[in-house]
């Protein structure tokens, strides 16, 4: 597995095949809300808001752009974990929260990291990225059953984060209380366990 961890500027999104031809306010709004207030360029232009319509509302205080493509509501209520939402609108909504991060997301460490983890697609390996500050990228091609829903955002299942952070050199003493939280919680099989981490 690849690891990219250059901590540079947030990319563009990239424009949807099609968009409104009108401006749906509402369908804007329940898509920031399903992400914590939060949307992307695409995510608009599919909702009828073009670029110059979207300054338009920024300079009449309904929209702040928080990152080169990635806006938010400015009067929606302010959430917890902000900073991953826009980490994963950045990765076009692809990207699924790993290692450390994806342990203090399943409440398997009490340490947020300072750095948010989060893989990537293996295809995306071979592109030139800039990644947000504080982001650190793995390249893996995460399939559904080894993925859940913490909020707006994914993350890797209890098994597959432990796994991931066994190979990638977290501390054993975190991983070993993560185990153990994991399997008195019944979020991990004891047999499944040990194949995974023999």
């Amino acid at each position: 597995m690849h690891e990219h961890s250059i901590l540079l500027n947030i990319p563009a999104m990239a424009a949807p095949a099609t968009a409104r031809a009108h401006p749906d306010w509402d369908r804007l709004y329940e898509t920031a809300a399903s992400q914590a207030g939060y949307f992307a360029l695409g995510q608009a232009l599919e909702a009828g808001y073009s670029a110059p319509l979207l300054q338009h509302h920024i300079a009449r205080g309904r929209v702040e752009r928080v990152a080169r493509g990635i806006f938010r509501l400015v009067h929606f209520p302010a959430g917890d974990n902000e900073d991953l939402v826009i980490a994963w609108l950045w990765s076009g909504r692809v990207g699924v929260f790993s290692h450390e991060t994806a342990l203090f997301l399943h409440q398997l460490s009490d340490a947020l990291p300072a750095i948010k983890h989060l893989t990537v697609p293996e295809s995306w390996a071979r592109r030139r990225l800039k990644v947000p500050a504080g982001v650190r990228l793995y390249f893996a091609d995460v399939p559904k059953a080894d993925r859940s829903w913490k909020g707006p955002f994914p993350v890797t299942s209890p098994l597959r984060t432990l796994r991931d952070c066994a190979r990638d050199g977290v501390s054993p003493e975190v991983i070993a209380d993560a185990k153990a939280d994991a399997l008195r919680r019944g979020l991990v099989a004891a047999a499944h366990l040990r194949r995974a981490l023999p």
